[in-house]
C-alpha cells in the first residue's frame, strides 16, 4: 500500500526525509544520491544555504531550479517509491560512494544531486567571501566517487588557486606557506619556480642532496636565500628560536634526512629505521613548533606536501611528517601536490588505508608541473616586470636583486622606480585598486608608496604636504653638503597622529633618486646588524659607495638611534668606507628619526636645531587650505570622503568638537551586553592608552566564533556595523606579520572611551577588567594582544616638564582618580592572575600602594611576591624604594611630634636595615648581571633604564644612612644643636666611644634609647664606614665613565652631592669646643691642624684621587689650598701607617700636576723631577699589584716617552693599571666607556699634558650636547683646535691591538672606538691621539697609513 504526502510547510522547514521524497519524486534523481541526502542529514534549512550561492551552470542547475520554483507552485504531493526486493540496494561506503552502472542518464542525474552532498562535506573550509571562482568548480566538476571518475576530474587549475588563494586571486590570504617536499630530479626545477614567490616560512626537505646542483634547495638559492638548518635547531624557547633562525624574515630550509654535501656523520642520509630512531623525534618536534599558534596562527598558513617523487610505502620518512602535521593541525591546512598522477594514487591509498582521511578535495594531481608552476606565477601579488632599481653613482642606477632584498631583513627598500609596471594602470583593476587605497588612507591607515605614486602620477591632485616639509627636506640636504659625519641623525619629533611619519616617507619619496631609502622596519633588532645592511645597502651592485637616507620610525628614545649611529660608524670603518674629498658627499648615511611624543616643540628646544624639527597637531591657516581643496578632489573620485575620518580630523585641525559628535552619533543606541559592542570597547581602551595596539583579525574572529574558513559573506567588520566606519582592518609586519582591526585615529579612540562613560557609564576600569576576564585574550596564539594589555596596565610616560617619568600608567592613574584603591589593587591582582610569571605587576601595584596609599606593609608583600617571580635590580629596588618612603614619612611625621617614644627608634632602625639589603643586593645584582632583561614589555616599565650599568643601589644605600643620621641626631644625648652631643654623635658612628660612654641624663626613656641602640650597633657602626666607601667609589664612576645622556646618571649625580653636603655637616666640622681646648692647650695643636687639613680635603672631595681629578674644572684657588694641605701632610708622615702614607703622597703629585694645569706659575707647584723622584719611590714600594690604578696612572702621565726619550718600563705599568682596573672597578667600567682627562700635547715636561677642558674652550660657542656628539663620535678630532694641540703617535694594528711605538718600544693602548679598528686582524701601521683614562691609554682618532 502506498501513501502520499503533501508537504503544506515552506522547504526551508522540511526534515531531511521530506527533502529525500521531493528529490526523488520531483526532481527525479538517483535513488542512492537520495540516500545520501538523508545520510548527510540535508535538511531544507541545508537547501536554502545551497540556494542562496546563485550557480548560474553546471548539473545543480536543474536541482536549484525546481528550489526557486517551490514558492511559485502548488505545495508538491509526494508519493514514496516502493522497491521490490530486487531493486533494493544497500547505501554505498560514505568515503567513496559508488553509483550503479549501466543507467547513463539516472548516473548523470546522480551526479548532479550528488554535488550538495560533496559541497556539504567540504564546502566549510574551502569557501571564503567572495568565492565565486571556488562554487563554480563546486558545481561544475565531479566528485571524487571512484578511479574511473577519479580520472574525469578537470579544472584542477581553478582548483589550484582556490586552494592558494581562498577562492580570491591573490596569495597574500595566507600570511605563510610551509613545503615538505621529497627527492627532485633537475628536469622538474625549472617548473618550481612558483616557489620563489611564495612566502615561504620553512621547507622541510627529505632530499639530502637538495644543496648540490641539481637540487632544489640550490635552484632556489640562485634567486633567494635559504637559511639551511636541521631540526633540532627548531628546539628551545620559541621567541629565541625565531630569532637565531631568522624566521618570518628569510627561508629556512630544513634537511630533515641529511645532507649529502657535508661529510659528519650526523649529516649521512638514514635508511628509515634508523631514521625512525635518530632524527623521526627531532623533525616530529619541528613539526609541533611549526603548529605552535605562537608561531603559525591557525588557519593562517598553508601546508603544502609537494611529491615530486613516488611514496611507494608507508615506511617512508615524509608519510610519517604527515601523521604529524595531522596530530597538531586541521587536514583542511594541508593540500598535496603531486608530480603525477600515478604518484597521488598511492598517496592517497596510503592516507586512506592509515589515517581514515580523503584528501581528494585538497589534492592536485592532473597538472603538470609545467602547469602548476604557469598557475601561481599568474596568481597575485605582482612584482615588477622591469626589475626594482637604486640610484648609483654618476647618475647610474643599478638592479635590486630579489636574493639581496631578502639579505636586508632589517630594512623595507624604496626603489626608484616603486609601484611602476606592476599593473595595466588603464584597466578598471587598477582604477579599483586606486579607490581602495586611497580610500584606506584617508580613513586612518598607514600610508603606503602607492599613495605618493598616484599622486605624481595626477599632477593636478597633489600630496598635501604640512609646512614643516620643506624645512625638514632643507636640513636633510643640508646635512648632506655642510657635515663632516659619515652618519647624522636628524630628530623629527611629532604628536601622533598628526602626520609626522606619513610627512618622513613623503621625503623619502621625493628624495629616492638622491639617496638608496630604506625604512627600518624592525626597532628591536641589534644596532650592529641594522647597520651591517645599511653598509650592504650603500655598496650594492656598485664599487663606489652611495648616500643612504634611513627612516627609522616610532622610537621613544633618542638614545637608540645615537647607538645606531655609532655602528654605521664602525660597519663603514671595517669596509675602508672612508670619506675623502672627492667622494665625501656620497658615504653619507642620513638617519631619519621620527619620534611620537607629548611635547614635540619642548624636545626640539633640548636637541640641536640644525639636526632636529618638530610637528605639532595645530594647522596652518595654509595647511587648512590645502586640506580644503584636498577634499574637493576627493569628491570627484571618491563616495562620501566626508567618511575618511582621519583626514577629516586633520582638515578640522583637530578640533574636538567634530570628534566628540563623531563618537556620540556613532555610539547612538550601542548595547553595551552585545559581543561587537565589547570587542569595540577593547579596541577603544587599547587604542587610547597603547600605540600600535591592533587586535588581531584571528582573535577578532574567535570573539565573534567566525571560522576563519568561513561561508561567504561572513567577517569581523560585517559583525561590527555600524560601527565599522571607526574601524580598518591593515596588516600588521610584527610576529611574522598578521592582520590587525584598530580604530582609526588614537583621538576617536579616546572620544569613544568618553562617550561610553558618560552615556553608558561604562569607565575604563569595567572595560579594564572586562578584557582581563575574556579567556580568549590569555589563550595561546595572542602573544601581541597580551603585552599591548601589561603595557597598558605599567607602562608610564614622562612627565612633560621634566625628564623624569609619571608614578603610574595613564590608565592606573585614570582608574585611580575614577574609582580609587580597591578598583586598582582588584585590576592588578586580576593581571597578576593573568600574567603569572612577569614582576612587572605586582611590582607595579606595590608602587601604587607605597607612593599613592602610603600603605607600607601591603606594598611590601607585593614587592616580595615580584623579587620571587624574578629576582633583579629592579625588583629589589622597588622592595628598597618602599622601606625608604617609609622611613621618610616616619621621620616626617616624629619631626613634629613634642613626645619621644623609643619604640620609633625600634621601628625605624629596621626599617632602614630592610631598606640597606634590598639597595645592597639590588646593586651587588647589577654588579654581576651580564646582560639586560629580556622581558620587553617590563624594560618599559621599571624606575631606572637596564641599558647601562646603574647606581641607584648605591643611592638608594647612602639615602638610608642619612635619614638614620638624621633621626639618630635629634635624639636627646645626640642634639647635633649642642656641640658636644654632636661630638658625641660623631665619635659614636666613628666607633671611637661606646654608646654607654655618651654622656645623658638618666631616665626611662634615654635607657631605653640606649637598649635600642646597643641591640642595633653592629649595622649603626657600619653606618659611616659605608657611606664614606660609597662617596668614594661613586666619585670614581662619575669621574672616570664618560658621561651618560641618562635622566638617572643626572638625577643620581644630583643626590649625591646634596647627600655629601650633609656629610660635610656632620662629619667634616670641628665643634666649637674643639677650637676653645686647641686654644687653652699648645701641645694639641698640630694634631688639631692634621685633622683639620684632612677634613677640609673630605669636605671639598679632596682626600681620593677621582676627587682631585674632579678639580680640573674647578677653580685655582680650590686646588692650590688643597696641594698645600698635602704638602703640610708630606711633612708629619710619621703620625700615619705606611697604607695611608701611600695614599697621600698619590694624591699629593696628582694635586701638584692639576694645579700645574690651571696655574702653572703658582707657588705651591713642585718641580716635575721632584714630582718624578716622589712617584718612583712609590712605585719602587707599592710595585705592579697595588690594589688601585692611581700610581700606575700617575706614571703614564710623568714618564710617558717622548722621541728623544724611551721608557721601557712603561709597559709595565700599562698591564699594571689594567690589571689594577680589573680587580677594583670591572664592575663600575660595565658596559661603559672610560674617559680621558688628559692628552698628550706636542709640548714637553708637564706643559705636554693638555686636559680635555682646556680643549673643550675652543668650542664655547657649541652647544654642549653637539659638542658631547662629537667627542662620542670622534669628529672632535678633525677641527683644527685639536690638530694643533695634540701630538699625533705613530703606531701599529697586530692581531687586532694597537700599540704605540717609540723606537722598539712597543706599548699596548686601547681604541676609545671600537669602531676604529677595521676587522680580520690585518697588521697595519696607523697613527692616533692619545688621551691617558684610568684604564690605561686610550688611542683617538685611528688613521690607517693606507
Amino acid at each position: 500500500m502506498t501513501t502520499t504526502k503533501t508537504l503544506s510547510q515552506p522547504f526551508e522547514k522540511w526534515t531531511e526525509k521530506d527533502v529525500r521524497l521531493w528529490l526523488m519524486t520531483e526532481v527525479k534523481v538517483h535513488e542512492t544520491c537520495a540516500d545520501r541526502f538523508c545520510e548527510e542529514e540535508v535538511s531544507g534549512e541545508s537547501l536554502q544555504d545551497f540556494l542562496d550561492l546563485e550557480v548560474k551552470n553546471g548539473p545543480a542547475v536543474k536541482i536549484l531550479a525546481e528550489l526557486h520554483h517551490l514558492n511559485e507552485k502548488p505545495e508538491p504531493t509526494l508519493q514514496p517509491i516502493v522497491h521490490t526486493s530486487t531493486d533494493q540496494t544497500e547505501a554505498p561506503n560514505p568515503t567513496q560512494p559508488e553509483l550503479k552502472e549501466g543507467n547513463a542518464a539516472a548516473k548523470a542525474k546522480g551526479l548532479g544531486v550528488y554535488m550538495f552532498f560533496y559541497m556539504s562535506k567540504y564546502l566549510k573550509y574551502c569557501i571564503q567571501p567572495g568565492n565565486k571562482l571556488l562554487v563554480h568548480y563546486i558545481f561544475n566538476t565531479k566528485p571524487c566517487l571512484s578511479k574511473d571518475i577519479l580520472k574525469k576530474e578537470a579544472n584542477q587549475g581553478d582548483k589550484l588557486n582556490n586552494l592558494l588563494t581562498c577562492g580570491g586571486n591573490s596569495l597574500d590570504n595566507y600570511g605563510r606557506f610551509v613545503v615538505v617536499v621529497n627527492k627532485s630530479s633537475p628536469e622538474q626545477l625549472q617548473y618550481l619556480q612558483f616557489l620563489n614567490k611564495l612566502k615561504l616560512f620553512c621547507v622541510l626537505d627529505f632530499d639530502p642532496s637538495s644543496v648540490a646542483p641539481g637540487g632544489l634547495c640550490h635552484s632556489y638559492s640562485e634567486s633567494r636565500v635559504a637559511n639551511k638548518h636541521i631540526p633540532s635547531q627548531y628546539q628551545g624557547q620559541t621567541d629565541s628560536v625565531i630569532k637565531n633562525l631568522n624566521l618570518y624574515k628569510q627561508t629556512s630550509w630544513v634537511f630533515c634526512n641529511g645532507r649529502n654535501d657535508l661529510d659528519s656523520d650526523s649529516n649521512k642520509e638514514l635508511d628509515y629505521k634508523n631514521w625512525l630512531r635518530k632524527t623521526c623525534r627531532d623533525v616530529e618536534q619541528l613539526v609541533s613548533f611549526i603548529c605552535n599558534p605562537e608561531v603559525l596562527l591557525h588557519g593562517k598558513c598553508l601546508i603544502i606536501f609537494l611529491l615530486l617523487s613516488p611514496v611507494d610505502t608507508e615506511k617512508d620518512p615524509i608519510f610519517d611528517i604527515y601523521k604529524a602535521f595531522i596530530k597538531h593541525t586541521e587536514e583542511e591546512s594541508i593540500i598535496t601536490i603531486c608530480g603525477s598522477r600515478s604518484t597521488y594514487e598511492k598517496w592517497r591509498e596510503l592516507i586512506q588505508e592509515k589515517c581514515e582521511s580523503d584528501i581528494d578535495p585538497r589534492s592536485i594531481y592532473e597538472l603538470t608541473l609545467s602547469e602548476v608552476n604557469g598557475t601561481v606565477m599568474a596568481l597575485g601579488p605582482f612584482n615588477q616586470s622591469s626589475g626594482r632599481l637604486l640610484p648609483s653613482s654618476d647618475s647610474s642606477f643599478v638592479v635590486l636583486k630579489q636574493k639581496d632584498e631578502d639579505l636586508l631583513t632589517a630594512l623595507d627598500i624604496l626603489c626608484l622606480n616603486q609601484c611602476e609596471n606592476i599593473y595595466d594602470e588603464n584597466s578598471p583593476e587598477f582604477h579599483d585598486f586606486r579607490i581602495k587605497v586611497e580610500e584606506e588612507f584617508y580613513r586612518g591607515g598607514k600610508v603606503k608608496w602607492w599613495n605618493f605614486y598616484f599622486c605624481d602620477k595626477d599632477k593636478d591632485k597633489p600630496f598635501v604636504k604640512r609646512d614643516k616639509y620643506k624645512t625638514v627636506k632643507r636640513m636633510i640636504r643640508s646635512q648632506l653638503r655642510d657635515s663632516k659625519d659619515m652618519c647624522v641623525l636628524l630628530n623629527l619629533f611629532h604628536h601622533p597622529g598628526c602626520g609626522g611619519s606619513t610627512l618622513a616617507m613623503h621625503l623619502m619619496w621625493d628624495l629616492r633618486h638622491e639617496f638608496r631609502c630604506a625604512v627600518l622596519k624592525d626597532n628591536t633588532l641589534p644596532k650592529t646588524e641594522v647597520a651591517m645592511q645599511v653598509r650592504k645597502l650603500m655598496k650594492l651592485e656598485s664599487e663606489k659607495p652611495s648616500r643612504v637616507l634611513l627612516l627609522v620610525d616610532d622610537l621613544k628614545e633618542t638614545e637608540n638611534p645615537q647607538d645606531l649611529v655609532s655602528c654605521i660608524h664602525k660597519a663603514a670603518i671595517e669596509d675602508s668606507l672612508k670619506i675623502n674629498v672627492d667622494n665625501e658627499p656620497n658615504c653619507k648615511v642620513i638617519i631619519l628619526n621620527c619620534v611620537r611624543v607629548h611635547s614635540p616643540k619642548k624636545q626640539y628646544r633640548q636637541h640641536d636645531p640644525t639636526q632636529s624639527q618638530y610637528i605639532t597637531s595645530s594647522l596652518t591657516p595654509e595647511e587648512r587650505k590645502e586640506f580644503e581643496k584636498k577634499l574637493k578632489e576627493l569628491k570627484e573620485t571618491h563616495e562620501k570622503p566626508e567618511n575618511f575620518y582621519s583626514f577629516m580630523i586633520m582638515k578640522s585641525n583637530f578640533d574636538k568638537k567634530y570628534i566628540d559628535d563623531l563618537a556620540r552619533y556613532t555610539l547612538e543606541n550601542f548595547d553595551v551586553s552585545s559581543k561587537k559592542a565589547q570587542l569595540f570597547a577593547f579596541l577603544a581602551l587599547l587604542n587610547t592608552y597603547v600605540a600600535a595596539s591592533e587586535i588581531s583579525l584571528s582573535l577578532c574572529e574567535d570573539f565573534f566564533g567566525i571560522k576563519r574558513i568561513q561561508w561567504l559573506g561572513d567577517s569581523v567588520m560585517d559583525r561590527m556595523e555600524p560601527y565599522s566606519n571607526f574601524l580598518v582592518e591593515e596588516r600588521v609586519e610584527e610576529w611574522g606579520g598578521y592582520k590587525g582591526i584598530r580604530i582609526l585615529h588614537h583621538r576617536i579612540a579616546s572620544a569613544c572611551l568618553e562617550e561610553l562613560e558618560r552615556r553608558y557609564s561604562w569607565k575604563v576600569s569595567d572595560i579594564t577588567m572586562d578584557i582581563l576576564h575574556c579567556d580568549l585574550f590569555f589563550s595561546v596564539g595572542f602573544l601581541k594582544e597580551r603585552l599591548s594589555i601589561k603595557q597598558m596596565l605599567i607602562e608610564r610616560q614622562r612627565i612633560k616638564n621634566g625628564g623624569d617619568r609619571e608614578p603610574f600608567s595613564p590608565l592606573i592613574d585614570k582608574i585611580h582618580k575614577q574609582r580609587g584603591r580597591q578598583t586598582v589593587k582588584d585590576i592588578f591582582e586580576k593581571a597578576s592572575s593573568r600574567f603569572e610569571t612577569s614582576a612587572s605587576i605586582p611590582q607595579a601595584l606595590a608602587r601604587y600602594l607605597y607612593i599613592n596609599e602610603r600603605d607600607f606593609s601591603e606594598a611590601v608583600k607585593w614587592a616580595e611576591k615580584a623579587k620571587m617571580i624574578n629576582e633583579n635590580p629592579f625588583t629589589l629596588d622597588t622592595i628598597g624604594q618602599i622601606h625608604r618612603s617609609n622611613l621618610t614619612s616616619n621621620n616626617k611625621r616624629e619631626k613634629q611630634e613634642t613626645s619621644r617614644n623609643p619604640e620609633d627608634l625600634n621601628t625605624n632602625i629596621k626599617t632602614a636595615d630592610n631598606a640597606i639589603r634590598a639597595f645592597k643586593r639590588a646593586q651587588e645584582l647589577a654588579n654581576t648581571e651580564d646582560e639586560p632583561e629580556k622581558e620587553t614589555a617590563d624594560n618599559q616599565s621599571e624606575d631606572y633604564q637596564r641599558k647601562s650599568y646603574n647606581v641607584s643601589g648605591y643611592v638608594g644605600v647612602l639615602e638610608i644612612a642619612f635619614l638614620v643620621f638624621e633621626i639618630l641626631s635629634r635624639l636627646p644625648f645626640f642634639e647635633k644643636s649642642d656641640p658636644m652631643r654632636k661630638k658625641y654623635f660623631q665619635s659614636f658612628l666613628q666607633n671611637a666611644i661606646p654608646i654607654t660612654s655618651v654622656h645623658k641624663e638618666e631616665n626611662e626613656i634615654n635607657n631605653r634609647y640606649v637598649e635600642i641602640i646597643k641591640e642595633h650597633e653592629p649595622f649603626l657602626l657600619s653606618l659611616k664606614t659605608e657611606v664614606k666607601e660609597t662617596f668614594e667609589l661613586l666619585d670614581c664612576y662619575f669621574t672616570y665613565i664618560k658621561a651618560n645622556k641618562s635622566e638617572y646618571d643626572s638625577k643620581d649625580r644630583w643626590t649625591v652631592c646634596g647627600l655629601f653636603k650633609q656629610y660635610v655637616t656632620h662629619f667634616c666640622t670641628a665643634p666649637a669646643e674643639i677650637k676653645k681646648e686647641r686654644q687653652n692647650n699648645p701641645n694639641l695643636n698640630l694634631k688639631i691642624d692634621i685633622e683639620d687639613r684632612r677634613l677640609f680635603l673630605e669636605e671639598k672631595q679632596a682626600d681620593t684621587f677621582a676627587g682631585i681629578l674632579q678639580h680640573l674644572d674647578r677653580p685655582a684657588e680650590e686646588i692650590e689650598r688643597i696641594t698645600e694641605c698635602y704638602a703640610f701632610l708630606q711633612q708629619q708622615q710619621q703620625f700615619i701607617n705606611q697604607k695611608q702614607k701611600t695614599k697621600e703622597t698619590i694624591n699629593h703629585i696628582v694635586s701638584n700636576i692639576v694645579l700645574y694645569l690651571l696655574k702653572p706659575k703658582s707657588k705651591h707647584v713642585q718641580s716635575q723631577s721632584h714630582l718624578s723622584a716622589l712617584l718612583l719611590k712609590t712605585l719602587q714600594d707599592v710595585g705592579l699589584r697595588y690594589p688601585f690604578p692611581d700610581p700606575y696612572y700617575l706614571a703614564l702621565l710623568l714618564f710617558w716617552p717622548s722621541p728623544r726619550q724611551e721608557n721601557t718600563e712603561i709597559v709595565s705599568y700599562v698591564r699594571a693599571i689594567r690589571n689594577s682596573c680589573s680587580k677594583r672597578l670591572t664592575s663600575l667600567f660595565r658596559n661603559r666607556s672610560t674617559v680621558a682627562h688628559l692628552f698628550l700635547g706636542k709640548e714637553e715636561g708637564l706643559k705636554r699634558l693638555v686636559s680635555k677642558l682646556k680643549l673643550d674652550v675652543s668650542f664655547k660657542d657649541i652647544r654642549r650636547d653637539t659638542l658631547a656628539q662629537r667627542w662620542r663620535n670622534g669628529d672632535i678630532f678633525k677641527d683644527k683646535a685639536i690638530i694643533n694641540s695634540l701630538h699625533r703617535v705613530s703606531g701599529t694594528i697586530e692581531q687586532g691591538e694597537v700599540f704605540a711605538n717609540y723606537g722598539k718600544l712597543k706599548i699596548p693602548v686601547r681604541p676609545a672606538l671600537i669602531a676604529g679598528i677595521r676587522s680580520g686582524f690585518s697588521t697595519e701601521k696607523v697613527s692616533f691621539y692619545l688621551g691617558f683614562a684610568i684604564n690605561g691609554p686610550l688611542a683617538y682618532d685611528i688613521q690607517y697609513e693606507n
